[in-house]
């Protein structure tokens, strides 16, 4: 057997180990959920001892399915949930608290308190991104005050703040033993801590937002050795990371500028490679790096990031229990033949891009004693397509460039009655790929592409593979009515949070 790549995919509900061939090919894979911590309303956190410990369970498991060992691979690649944060104890690995998750609201008060201060222009001059409660920055803030010792520990090192990335990073390489406290540059370009043009961590902005430097890891390229892995892996170089959705965009091979893609994942999140300079937004998106490959120029992307798509589905089965696991999602709303004037605006954290309202919450709107839950469930599924619309017409405008196709991936991407509709709202083919979980494979060509096993990313895009393409049929005056009840929907959600 040739030499096998691993990825360690962290996820917002889940961690997977897989492991995939020189082609693409899933070989094995493993998977297991983590804990959903809801302290107060607004507020997520996660255990990050407890996803550590998915992490080696599902390495462990995955390399047992595949009947290999640590002397097999070629090369490991780690991708993650992003902004999510942690700090942790330099000496013992033990988390000083919660991660504070990406979707948590509890920054919001801080967020009013700078943007009143007049500096939001500077925030997102330096990092291409808008205050918001979504960034690491105002989450390490807020452990430094909140966690008794957190402020002076950090400043004398012995606590260490990372984003997953660094978190898994460092437990890899040895933790306490020696482990290297590193973050990519992508997952460094949305803690809103990192100059976007010189990469790497911006005085002013420590300044700003009162961080200690000693505590911040050492910012390095997505694709390169970072050192070797212990236990289940001992030996195999670790050599990339990204955060999910640069791993995506690597995955789907968006290689070339105004090449799009959208992740339905726990969110949405559409990215669109605009090249080597980055494009700072006028419509509500995100300038963030895509990825930086060894010692090759950064490449660039605008991104429209939607915090509640999955999700949804999620809620729907574990808080109203209208079904019961999460793919029969697309049965149910298949039994209604449209969504019955039902609009289902899941803003439970806030309207992120483009809109950026801290001050919505989710709503249904439209009920009548017509409705019924497949209703809800087609509203549901068509939430992730109206805000998707939304985003794609944003980038579209900034960059000033017409898409060919939008490319997807992510679970909800294999059901079919979603991707057509996506294609009709947008009015323009979605490009389903045979891998719809292309963040492991985007993590494991970076690792590949780090240690040779691929030569250039021409060689990446060889190995991607088309479905399905979804062609849209949808008139445009259907296509008008629809997009206008889903804005009267959302104006409807805005302004209920105080």
């Amino acid at each position: 057997m040739s030499k096998l790549l691993g990825a360690l995919d962290q996820g917002t509900t889940s961690t997977r180990f897989v492991l995939m061939d020189k082609s693409g090919g899933i070989v094995a894979k493993a998977q297991r959920e983590h804990r959903q911590i809801y302290p107060r309303p607004g507020w997520v956190e996660h255990d990050a001892a407890e996803i550590w410990r998915n992490a080696q369970a599902v390495i462990a498991a995955a390399l047992a399915e595949a009947k290999v060992s640590a002397r097999d691979l070629s090369a490991v690649g780690v991708t993650n949930q992003r902004e999510t944060t942690l700090l942790w104890d330099a000496a013992t690995g033990a988390p000083l608290h919660h991660a504070i998750v990406w979707m948590d609201t509890r920054t919001q008060a801080a967020v009013d308190r700078i943007a009143a201060q007049g500096l939001g222009e500077l925030v997102r001059a330096n990092t291409g991104l808008p205050l918001a409660t979504y960034f690491s920055a105002l989450k390490l803030a807020w452990l430094l005050d909140e966690v008794p010792g957190a402020r002076e520990r950090t400043a004398q090192g012995a606590a260490l703040f990372g984003t997953i990335d660094s978190w898994i990073l460092w437990n890899l390489t040895g933790g306490p033993n020696g482990g290297r406290h590193l973050i990519d540059a992508t997952n460094a370009s949305r803690t809103q801590l990192m100059n976007l043009e010189t990469l790497q961590w911006d005085q002013e902005l420590l300044r700003i937002f009162d961080i200690p430097a000693a505590c911040l890891p050492k910012i390095c390229s997505s694709s390169e050795v970072y050192g070797e892995c212990v236990g289940a892996l001992a030996g195999v170089p670790l050599a990339g990371a990204l955060g999910d959705q640069h791993a995506a965009l690597l995955g789907q091979a968006c290689v070339n500028v105004g090449d799009a893609k959208n992740t339905y994942g726990t969110g949405c999140f559409l990215l669109m490679n605009v090249g080597e300079t980055p494009r700072i937004s006028t419509k509500g998106l995100l300038t963030t790096l895509a990825y930086q490959l060894g010692d090759a120029k950064p490449c660039y992307a605008l991104e429209g990031s939607i915090a509640i798509a999955g999700a949804l589905v999620q809620w729907l089965r574990d808080n109203l229990g209208i079904i019961k696991e999460s793919r029969e999602i697309e049965t149910l709303a298949r039994s209604v033949p449209d969504n019955g004037d039902v609009y289902f605006v899941p803003a439970f954290s806030g309207l992120f891009a483009p809109r950026w309202r801290g001050d919505a919450r989710g709503i249904i709107a439209g009920l009548t004693r017509f409705s019924n839950k497949g209703h809800i469930a087609r509203a549901a599924l068509e939430a992730a397509a109206f805000q998707t619309r939304e985003v794609l017409a944003a980038m579209i405008a900034d960059a000033g460039v017409e898409i060919s196709a939008l490319k997807v991936d992510g679970g909800m991407a294999g059901s079919d009655l979603l991707m057509q509709f996506q294609a009709d709202i947008i009015d323009a083919p979605v490009v389903r790929p045979s891998q719809l979980e292309l963040t492991a494979v985007g993590a494991a060509y970076a690792a590949g592409l780090a240690v040779g096993v691929y030569k250039s990313l021409d060689d990446i895009a060889a190995h991607t593979r088309e479905s399905r393409r979804f062609t849209p049929h949808m008139t445009p005056q259907e296509r008008a009515r629809l997009i206008a009840s889903w804005e009267k929907a959302v104006e409807r959600s805005l302004g209920w949070a105080i």
